[in-house]
């Protein structure tokens, strides 16, 4: 049996609200845009007389309380633009609708015991690990924000001396080398390169001359940086350069030196490793203080744990 996607459960749900409103005191389907049910009209018909509930209850659903929480968290997930739409009852009520089916298919699902199912029973642990774990790091990297002084010391020690260099080059991609040494002969013989590359050239620069505007050794896969590391200001490749790509023909047109960046312009980058160093240093602290058993029969080889180790 193929596995129900969760929208198709909440579309079997959305299907479900018009039964849901076909008792007395319901909203007719066949209601006009202008004809909208009031704000405190009822979820689901009801019947005697209800308990006083909570100002933070919306409704229950066999005593099970829906609160604002969770009704907004559910609202968040199901608009698209939750802010325009808190100012729409209709739709409020509509998603609230589906939020109790949904609450009433999962009591069913209990009764029926389907939460004691081996799969159910590992997801649900999982989920609830993910969002434990989220929320854990949230208060972590709250209580533990960089102070400038981090910042400062990440970024002498990463930023403060890294000057780079920006080049401007133009190239020729050829699949074979002998047609690269052919374009390097007309080069010799005087050949425009910008018009050359626009007749030879294979790579997407072709139409544009080649050029491949302004970019750093990094940009670059490494032979082909080397090789513009390596040349003259006007200058272009004597020999073909060989990458990955095939086969290269390189005027180097300029270079510029640029200083280090500031440390607020690198600010962001410093961000995200402070909180990765904060979030390792979290976890090792738990780990030591973590009784782990494991069941020898079932432990993977070494080999394939370290594997699997670097993989992830």
């Amino acid at each position: 049996m193929k596995k129900l996607t969760f929208i198709t459960v909440l579309s079997c749900c959305t299907l479900l609200i018009g039964c849901n409103q076909s008792g007395d005191g319901a909203t007719n389907s066949a209601q006009t845009d202008t004809e909208q049910p009031a704000a405190d009209s009822p979820i689901l018909p009801v019947g005697g007389e209800q308990p006083a509930l909570s100002p933070d209850v919306l409704l229950t659903v066999n005593g099970q309380p829906v609160s604002r929480i969770l009704f907004g968290l559910y609202f968040k997930e199901r608009v698209r633009d939750p802010a325009k739409a808190s100012d729409n009852p209709q739709l409020q009520m509509k998603v609230l609708n589906e939020l109790s089916n949904l609450l009433i298919l999962s009591q069913d699902a209990e009764q029926k015991q389907l939460d004691k199912s081996a799969e159910v029973e590992a997801t649900l642990t999982l989920f609830r690990a993910k969002l434990l774990t989220q929320a854990a790091i949230q208060r972590h990297l709250k209580e533990h924000q960089p102070t400038e002084a981090d910042y400062q010391k990440l970024y002498d020690a990463e930023y403060a001396n890294k000057s780079s260099t920006e080049f401007k080059a133009r190239h020729i991609l050829l699949k074979e080398e002998e047609k690269a040494k052919e374009i390097i002969a007309l080069l010799q013989q005087g050949g425009d390169f910008a018009e050359l590359a626009k007749t030879h050239s294979t790579g997407p620069t072709g139409a544009n001359g080649g050029d491949l505007g302004w970019f750093d050794s990094e940009q670059m896969v490494k032979p082909f940086a080397d090789a513009v590391q390596a040349m003259e200001k006007g200058k272009y490749s004597e020999a073909p350069v060989k990458t990955q790509f095939g086969w290269h023909v390189i005027l180097l047109e300029d270079s510029r030196d640029l200083p280090a960046p500031s440390l607020d312009a690198v600010r962001s980058e410093l961000t995200t490793r402070l909180q990765q160093q904060v979030l390792a240093d979290y976890i090792q602290e738990l780990r030591a203080k973590t009784k782990l058993h494991y069941n020898e029969q079932q432990k993977p080889a070494k080999e394939k744990a370290a594997q699997a180790s670097g993989e992830s």
